[in-house]
């Protein structure tokens, strides 16, 4: 252990030494450029201690690295984008409108062909305007009743999961229109009301809101007395800026999931009351309308084609949207980002 000791001293020294040297050997101006001070800007300091990370661009930069998201929104974009914009295309039929031919008589199950690209029904009816035009209806019930869940849901929730005073009220409210099941709930207000568009979605919002309402109230619950809720409500921080800088950031990623999930959802309702014989008239054309017109005929081969088309359109909605905000949700859980 004494020549360790000695050998380390002996090692130090001959290092100091060289150390000496190698300064002596240095002219005045290498040493002032060796050792000159370093200049403070605190312009350069606060930078340091800024990371320049974004919530949403960090979010958006995760859920575009999901390429079949990606595509299946592209989808999305583009059948959005064409069902509006399809009756002012030139050379569209009306799709309520009978065709005839030219001796006045019907063009009944004519198959698809270069006149009628998805063919005519069992009276006339010209396929490819109605499908589009029952996409557009189905997409307005879907994206009315979402809303409606969303901004309902979220208040409810919130007011029930932060406001003690307004937990017992909520409770018993959602025990009561929980206990009614959503269905009848439709087939009623379908029968007793003038079946309508107005109808279907006033049906549909009166217990759309309940699943919504409930997972926000217990997400809430979980973190209304976390240190920083405590913390802000001790300084005196109104409780709207609580709940929407603190709270209602961690529940972004399942809203949007829920969002995605409710369109799909509305437009199978709608196509179940239609299944039903209470959906929507004949004269409105519909998913749920087309579908279950292209259900009774389906046995006949020759005209199972009226089922195919607008059955594929629901279902590259419905999938689109499924995939869609499950994407979107992961994308804007923090714990995916990379900092």
């Amino acid at each position: 252990m004494g020549s360790f000791n000695k050998k380390s001293v002996q090692l130090s020294d001959s290092l100091n030494q060289a150390t000496a040297q190698a300064l002596d050997g240095l002219s005045a101006a290498d040493e002032k450029e060796l050792f000159a001070f370093a200049e403070y800007h605190p312009e350069d300091a606060e930078k340091t201690g800024f990371s320049g990370y974004s919530y949403w661009r960090s979010t958006l930069r995760v859920f575009t690295r999901n390429k079949m998201a990606m595509f299946l929104l592209g989808v999305i974009i583009v059948l959005l984008l064409f069902t509006f914009i399809q009756p002012y295309l030139p050379g569209q039929r009306d799709p309520i409108v009978i065709n005839n031919d030219e001796n006045g008589i019907q063009i009944i199950n004519m198959k698809p062909n270069s006149e009628f690209w998805f063919g005519t029904n069992s009276i006339g009816q010209d396929l490819w305007s109605r499908v589009w035009s029952g996409t557009r209806t189905s997409l307005f019930i879907g994206f009315s009743v979402a809303m409606w869940e969303v901004a309902f849901g979220i208040l409810i929730g919130v007011l029930w999961g932060y406001v003690r005073k307004l937990d017992f009220f909520f409770t018993e409210l959602y025990n009561v229109v929980d206990n009614i099941p959503q269905t009848i709930v439709l087939i009623l207000f379908s029968y007793i009301m003038r079946p309508s568009v107005g109808t279907l979605i006033f049906a549909m919002c009166l217990t759309g809101w309940l699943t919504m309402a409930r997972f926000v109230r217990n997400q809430i619950v979980i973190i209304r007395d976390r240190d920083y809720n405590l913390a802000s409500r001790c300084l005196g921080t109104p409780t709207r800026r609580i709940i929407v800088r603190n709270l209602l950031p961690y529940l972004v990623s399942v809203i949007m999931m829920r969002v995605a999930m409710a369109i799909p959802l509305a437009i199978g309702n709608e196509v179940f009351i239609t299944y039903i014989g209470l959906g929507l008239p004949v004269s409105t054309p519909s998913l749920g309308n087309l579908i279950n017109q292209g259900r009774m005929i389906m046995m006949n081969p020759s005209l199972q084609y009226q089922l195919v088309f607008p059955t594929v359109v629901l279902c590259i909605i419905t999938v689109s949207f499924y995939i869609i905000g499950n994407a979107f949700a992961d994308a804007a859980d923090p714990k995916n980002h990379v900092f």
